[in-house]
């Protein structure tokens, strides 16, 4: 990804928490927890409720500060149980989420599909016209929207960031080769064309604003890179944990929700539509044709699934324990695209809150 565009936002924030807690222990049949849309207040729980380690904290919270955070948040059903902001930041500060955005884009296509105005099996042809890669017709037409969710749209990965139709260029057919690739903007593209309005207007209008997010997209080259609080990277956590419900209202369908959870293709067990899987059998790396065995977070629960950006930008969802945990800030070490050391550490010490 291209250097991010530091921007200024003037934005509608949601702050400040209740102080309302419950001293029953948390269970799994609590019922979840949903902030109001337009309000600046949200229950919390404490680490003591929970049965929780209390002399755990301390350490989390030091590692996340030698490792840049800037902010770092951990919700059980709903309700925030920590909530910790670094280095100058605060809960009024607006940071961008690099590549853990790609994930509303999956969810605000899986939306425009339950609405009818696409088909995730479609080519991507059928929405753009021919042309908007310089591959061969008949390999450009086999790319279909699905293929961009699932990163297996077989077009050369190595020519950078640019997605211009010169720089989209045919290395294998769709479907046999895994390769993380900036091509998935194009469902931004599929989305406009498909619904007649901008993208941003329609993801405002279907995802952000139901949910009571703050935000926007800030352009930065040929993509565009969504910057908000932490706390509205919580609700999208939130909506995500709930299976695309927000309190009774379904924003996305559960049966999209489902596929974009679990693996979309045979490749790359670890990934779903934009989304990491944790717990698999093996798994891909950015800019890697390789391999690995194994769990991508040895330390993380099996069943979590992961929105992952540059620079270690984190939303960790984790249905068997009700749990949304939120990292933003620079990099912990090295720059990186999304993954790194730094996730499995960080779940060592998140574990020994609750072990």
């Amino acid at each position: 990804m291209k250097p991010i565009l530091l921007a200024a936002l003037s934005l509608t924030l949601f702050v400040n928490c209740s102080s309302s807690e419950s001293s029953s222990t948390e269970t799994p049949t609590e019922t979840m927890y949903f902030p109001s849309i337009g309000s600046t207040t949200w229950e919390t729980k404490s680490i003591e409720s929970l049965q929780w380690n209390p002399s755990a904290q301390q350490p989390l919270l030091d590692y996340l500060e030698l490792k840049h955070t800037k902010s770092f948040l951990l919700l059980v059903n709903g309700r925030i149980v920590m909530e910790n902001y670094f280095n100058g930041h605060t809960s009024t500060s607006n940071w961008y989420w690099a590549s853990a955005g790609k994930t509303l884009t999956a969810t605000t296509t899986g939306i425009a599909q339950q609405e009818g105005f696409l088909n995730i099996d479609n080519k991507v042809s059928d929405y753009l016209n021919t042309g908007w890669t310089s591959a061969p017709l008949a390999k450009e037409n086999l790319i279909t929207c699905k293929n961009l969710l699932s990163m297996n749209s077989g077009l050369n990965d190595a020519l950078g960031d640019d997605v211009s139709p010169a720089n989209l260029q045919y290395t294998a057919d769709a479907g046999t080769r895994w390769a993380y690739h900036n091509v998935y903007v194009k469902l931004q593209d599929v989305i406009a064309a498909a619904t007649g309005q901008s993208f941003s207007a329609y993801f405002n209008t279907k995802l952000r604003d139901k949910i009571g997010m703050n935000g926007l997209w800030i352009p930065n080259g040929d993509l565009s890179v969504y910057w908000s609080d932490t706390r509205s990277m919580a609700r999208f956590g939130l909506l995500m944990l709930n299976k695309g419900k927000w309190q009774n209202s379904q924003i996305l369908n559960e049966n999209y929700f489902t596929e974009a959870t679990n693996t979309s293709q045979a490749i790359n067990q670890s990934y779903g539509y934009l989304w990491w899987l944790n717990g698999k059998s093996s798994y891909h790396l950015p800019q890697s044709q390789f391999q690995f065995n194994g769990s991508i977070i040895p330390a993380g629960p099996n069943d979590m699934f992961m929105a992952l950006g540059k620079n270690d930008q984190k939303i960790y969802v984790i249905p068997s324990k009700k749990m949304v945990v939120i990292r933003m800030g620079d990099a912990a070490d090295a720059s990186n695209l999304a993954l790194s050391d730094f996730d499995d550490v960080l779940w060592q010490k998140i574990n020994a809150l609750y072990q």
